[in-house]
Parts: structure tokens; C-alpha cells; sequence
């Protein structure tokens, strides 16, 4: 059972939930308007084990996390340095976003496949796919780098205008017109 606080922010891309126990940023969910925010406290509870505590003023846990976040989007910030707990990832998965996290900089994309060669799956990338739609601290653990060998730009969770404006945001791809 770990304690854990929540806070919504503001970021470039909408409200983002932030979760944190005493091991780590452990939760980021995109989209985090009152429906989203609730369903997934009520999850990260479940999974926790805990009740969780709001952060009102990012003084607490999250305080470092929001701060790096919002230099990511000022573009003042390409690593975050973050202590995570990945609690709520295991196996594969939890190899994958490791892989993921610290072998893909800002500014770079990876293919499905050729992250699942790094990590010793040759042939796996449906499977890495999975784990990317399981990431629990997507643009921390930045999933919005992994895309399609053809050049498209796959799945997301946060969506695929989402995954634009931050492929944008790194110099990946051109920013939007409008």
C-alpha cells in the first residue's frame, strides 16, 4: 500500500493529472477534466491501495514534477530527471518504457519494432504497441516517441493531435497551422 498525491495542471496540451508516492512520479494522465480525473483517482486508489491526497498547491511531491513540466512546454526542459515509480507496470512492459525512457532522447522517434529488437523481442512490436497503451507516465516515459516504420505516427493515448503537438514541441514534426 503506498500513499500517493494527485494535482491537475495546466500544460500546453490541456490538463494533465499527476499522481506521486513516496517512491516517485507513478501516474500522468492526459485530458484530466473532472470525469477523466475522478475515474482515474478512483483506479490509482484501487491499485495503490490508498486514498489519495490532493496536492491544491504543488508544494508537495509534485512540486519538482510541475515545475519540469512546465519548462518541457516553455522548451526550456528535454529530460526530466524525475524519480518514477513504476509500480504500476511490470515484465515486458516495464522493460519496454525502461528501454523507452532511457535510450530515446527529445527530439528522436523510435519504430515499434525496432524498440522491441532493443529489447530483445525481435518481431514484437504489437507488443510493444501494448505497452505503450499501458504507459502510466506517458511524456515522462515519452511514448509519444515511438511511431510506425512506415512514418505514421501510430496510437497514442493522449490522441493523435496530442502526439503531434508534442512531436511539434521536440522539432519532430512541423508545428501546426492553426
Amino acid at each position: 500500500m503506498k500513499s500517493f498525491e494527485w494535482a491537475v495542471v495546466d500544460s500546453g496540451i490541456g490538463p494533465l493529472l499527476l499522481a506521486a508516492t513516496e517512491d516517485g512520479l507513478v501516474s500522468v494522465c492526459f485530458h484530466a477534466r473532472e470525469p477523466v480525473r475522478d475515474r482515474v483517482l478512483e483506479q490509482l486508489a484501487s491499485r495503490l491501495g490508498r486514498r489519495p491526497v490532493e496536492d491544491a498547491t504543488g508544494s508537495g511531491r509534485l512540486a519538482e514534477p510541475i515545475r519540469r513540466l512546465a519548462e518541457y512546454f516553455a522548451g526550456r526542459r528535454r529530460e526530466f530527471g524525475l524519480p518514477l515509480d513504476l509500480s504500476l507496470t511490470s515484465g515486458f512492459n516495464r522493460r519496454v518504457l525502461r528501454e523507452l525512457a532511457e535510450s530515446v532522447p527529445y527530439g528522436t522517434v523510435v519504430g515499434y519494432g525496432e524498440l522491441a529488437d532493443r529489447v530483445g523481442r525481435p518481431g514484437a512490436a504489437q507488443a510493444v504497441g501494448a505497452a505503450m497503451g499501458s504507459n502510466p507516465l506517458p511524456l515522462v516515459v515519452p511514448c509519444h516517441r515511438v511511431v510506425e516504420s512506415d512514418g505514421g505516427l501510430g496510437g497514442f493515448g493522449g490522441g493523435p493531435e496530442t502526439k503531434r503537438k508534442l512531436l511539434a514541441l521536440e522539432g519532430v514534426l512541423p508545428q501546426p497551422l492553426f
